[in-house]
């Protein structure tokens, strides 16, 4: 059986290994109080001065005297190497929503595996969090609160069409697709609204 970890009532943030500033951190965690690291992730909970209340993965990553300290009942070894330490977590939390910490930045390849993760499990409620982006898998009907000339992109991660209100260039009639047309750099004009007809699309703000 595949490791689980029980249900959680409160928010999670989860980390992972990459950069974590301070303040971001400080932000998510007023949101979302209960820290579960993903692998190395427990390194920048514990270099942030937090102890995280999970740490899962494959654990090649996370400092190994400090995750002895750890209760072993809160370390959760998943030892198959067919998804990421992130999707391993996404895979596995039950919690009203998930801020994702440390999974964009320099390496670009992490940045994006973590949204061919989002693709793969867009049930989940998980918004990525980075210096410059949020980033998560639009649900088959939103409304965002936005402030005139936000960026609004939208990156398909599948086959997708939809409806738009509020969006400078509205998407409706068009089929977005990874290797085909892309919504880069859109913009709020205030209240954005939007559908989608499947599963794939990313909304990057």
């Amino acid at each position: 059986m595949s490791p689980v970890l029980p249900p959680f009532s409160q928010p999670i943030t989860l980390l992972g290994g990459g950069e974590v500033d301070h303040e971001t951190l400080a932000e998510a965690l007023l949101l979302a109080p209960v820290i579960v690291a993903a692998d190395g992730g427990a390194n920048v909970a514990w270099a942030h001065g937090h102890s995280p209340e999970w740490v899962v993965g494959d654990l090649d990553s996370a400092d190994r005297r400090k995750l002895a300290d750890m209760p072993p009942e809160r370390v959760l070894f998943v030892a198959e190497q067919e998804t990421t330490d992130f999707e391993k977590c996404l895979q596995r939390l039950d919690a009203p929503f998930v801020l994702g910490l440390g999974f964009t930045g320099p390496r670009f390849d992490h940045s994006l595996s973590a949204c061919n993760a989002l693709a793969r499990n867009p049930a989940r409620a998980c918004l990525l969090l980075g210096r410059q982006d949020v980033i998560f898998h639009a649900p088959a009907r939103l409304a965002l609160d936005l402030d005139p000339g936000t960026r609004v992109s939208l990156f398909p991660m599948a086959e997708v069409t939809g409806r738009s209100d509020g969006l400078r260039w509205p998407i409706a009639g068009l089929t977005l697709s990874p290797g085909g047309r892309i919504g880069t750099s859109n913009e709020a004009m205030g209240r954005v609204e939007m559908e989608f007809d499947g599963a794939g699309m990313l909304v990057i703000l």
